[in-house]
Order: C-alpha cells, then structure tokens, then sequence
C-alpha cells in the first residue's frame, strides 16, 4: 500500500510517493511483535515456575491444594479467647488477619494526627518547639523501625511495668502489668442489633443535617457549624435509643484479684509495643509531608488571610489545611500502606497477626507455598483497599472547574 502527496516546487507540483517501509523496519510493527514476544516470554517463564514447582511438591509428598485449610490448626492463639487449637487453619488465618487488621487500622488514625501536629510544629514560630520536633523527626525517620517495636516492647513495656502481682491501678478506670494492660470497657447486655439501627438513623440524619448546613453557607454565607449540628443530632437520637432500649451496652471497669483481672478490655503489652513503634515512626515521615505540603501552599495565600484577620488558628484551619490536603494526599497514602506491611514486624515481639499465624501453621507442617499465597494476598488486599479509599478522599480534594 501507498500514498501520495503533492509538493510545489520550481513552479512545477512534483507528486512524491511515500511507501511504507518493509515490516522489519516498521517502528509500529516492531513495537507490538515486541510486546507480544515479551508477553510470550513472561508467560513460559510463570508456567516454568509452576511446573517447577508442582513437581518439586509433589516429590516432598506436600499437598498440591487447599485442602489442609481445613485440618485443625493445632495451636493457641494469646489473646483469642474463642479460638480453640481444634478449630480449622481456615480460622486461624481469620484471626491473624483481623489483628493485623486492628493495628493497621489504629496505627494509621494515631499517625495521622501525630504526624500532623508534629508537622505543623516544624513549622512553629515557637524556637523551642520548632527544634524539638525536628530532632524527633530526624532522630525517629533515620533509625529502623524494628528497633524502635524492639525498644518499645523490651525497653518500655517489660522494662517499666511492673508484674501483675504489683500492678499499676489508675484511677480505677486501667490497670498496667506486663502481663496486659486492661481498660475500661463497654459490654453489651443484650442483642446490639436495634441499638445499632438506631445509631444509623442518627448518623444518616446528622450527614443530612451536614449537608443542609453546607448549602446554607454556600448561598447565604451563614456559619455553617456543620460538625456541631451533626454531632448534636448523634448524639442526641443515641441517647433517646440507649434508654428507650434499657442501656443495651454496660461499662466495666477492670478489677484484679490477686493475678486474677476481670472486666473492661485487655490490651496485650506485645500489641502495645508494636502499636506504639509502628505510630512514632510513621508520625516522623508524614509530619515531614505535611511541613513539605504547607510550605508548597502559595504564601499569597497567607497574606490574604492575614488581610481579613484570621486568627492563626483560623489561617492554619480554613486557608493553608485544605489546600495542604491536596498535595499531601498521595505521599500520606503510601506512609499507610508502609505501617501496614510494617505490621508484619511483629513477629519480632510474639504479637499473632496474620505472618506470624502463617509461619507458625507452616512449622506446623502444612504447605509453605500456599500458605505464602495466603499471606500475600491478604496484604494485597489490604493494600488495595487503603489505596481505593486514599483515591477518592485525593478526588474529592481535587479543584473542581467551575
């Protein structure tokens, strides 16, 4: 095939034919046979890897499937009082997978709101305050996060609380040992299902009332206090639900006698520990996010506030936050997913989450390769899941043409 194009030149229009080149010297003909081969290649390289090694577990006699998730899983699981070593390995994945679940999901809330201070205290006009949180910072984000789990659980935790026999009672309301520390708690005395309905309806009316608020404020510039009225409104219709139902959840507080503890809710010192190493280090990166993310804000900005007379707070609140927000999204987002595989750490103070319930059911002789799978599809999931939620909060932050 050919084409053809005029050309004026020397008073005379000369046609000059363009053919295509041969398909060894096409560019667009190279460029998809080499995605193609590459394809092809990575495809005989993964079911070499396979065969690979189907044979090698078929030689060691391992099984090939996913049948032994339901064989007993053959050991205890601290700080799982349901579970039973009898109950399938199926359910122990279960419970490692909901702690690591329960770190991840803590850690990243502490860490957001210390990181956030600690950046905006980088940026203090206070020297004092200013010098302490960069030595944090510098002295935190450049030391291993494994030493910091390592010092907080050796150093801190075994270290500076005493055994449950001599255990620190605090105003009634926690009790530290190095054996837990216990807290207060609330404990349900009946089925929650109607309390929680009722606290739905609550939430619904105050995310109606929020947006009402914020209409109002758009068109007439009144306050729109959006965060109070929604708030009042919870917390109102969960009152009228929590006596209208008889108190449906109790409080407990912790009681010892002797080394016996009973009543409000047990924290693990090894779930402490990592907890803790996981927020302090984390804090350090996202606080020099957040300083990098203020400091991007145009400083035209802070000078029309200042204009109007905002306060520092106010400046800080309703000027320079939200647009920080906007760079600080993506690099904050990849900090979570960090302290999230991070969590897998804590193996390394005996606290059981999802690592350390696959290699200790590994040790038990159950296949490592599947279990490994396991293993990485659940931070996989996970891992997804943050990112999903982190790319609507960076849409829902992004300027909006108008």
């Amino acid at each position: 095939m050919s084409r053809g194009t005029g050309v004026a030149g020397g008073g005379e229009q000369t046609a000059v034919r363009q053919t295509r080149p041969p398909p060894w010297r096409d560019v667009r003909i190279i460029r998809v046979v080499a995605q193609v081969v590459f394809l092809v290649a990575v495809f005989f390289f993964l079911r070499f890897l396979f065969t690979t090694l189907m044979t090698n577990m078929r030689a060691s006699g391992l099984p090939t499937g996913f049948a032994f998730l339901d064989q007993p899983t053959g050991f205890d699981i601290r700080g799982a009082d349901d579970f039973r070593p009898s109950q399938p390995i199926r359910d122990a994945l279960l419970v490692g997978y909901a702690n690591t679940i329960r770190v991840a999901a803590i850690g990243i809330a502490l860490a957001t709101v210390v990181g956030v201070l600690l950046g905006i205290a980088r940026l203090s006009t206070n020297w004092l305050v200013r010098k302490a949180a960069a030595v944090y910072v510098e002295a935190i984000r450049n030391t291993p996060v494994l030493l910091i789990i390592a010092f907080m659980y050796f150093a801190v935790v075994l270290a500076a609380l005493p055994g449950i026999a001599d255990a620190v009672n605090v105003f009634g309301a926690m009790i530290l040992s190095t054996r837990g520390i216990w807290m207060v708690w609330g404990e349900a005395t009946q089925p929650l299902g109607p309390f929680l309905a009722v606290l739905g309806v609550g939430l619904a009316v105050a995310v109606a009332l929020g947006v009402w608020r914020t209409r109002l404020w758009d068109e007439t510039g009144t306050p729109h206090h959006r965060v109070l009225w929604g708030a009042g409104a919870l917390l109102l219709i969960g009152g009228v639900g929590y006596v209208a139902l008889g108190a449906p959840i109790e409080v407990t507080l912790p009681t010892r006698e002797g080394r016996l503890v009973t009543g409000g809710i047990e924290l693990q010192p090894t779930y402490g520990a990592l907890l803790a190493g996981l927020v302090i280090y984390t804090a350090s990166h996202i606080a020099e996010i957040v300083r990098g993310s203020i400091l991007a804000v145009p400083k035209g900005q802070t000078e029309a506030a200042q204009a109007i007379a905002l306060s520092g707070f106010q400046r800080m609140r309703y000027v320079i936050l939200p647009q920080a927000a906007r760079i600080a999204v993506p690099p904050v987002a990849s900090q979570y997913l960090n302290l999230t595989k991070n969590s897998s750490l804590a193996i390394f103070v005996g606290y059981v989450e999802l690592t350390r319930v696959t290699f200790t059911a590994i040790g038990n002789a159950n296949p490592a390769p599947q279990l490994v799978a396991i293993l990485a599809l659940g931070y996989l999931t996970l891992s997804l899941f943050i990112s999903a939620i982190a790319n609507v909060v960076n849409r829902s932050l992004a300027l909006k043409a108008r």
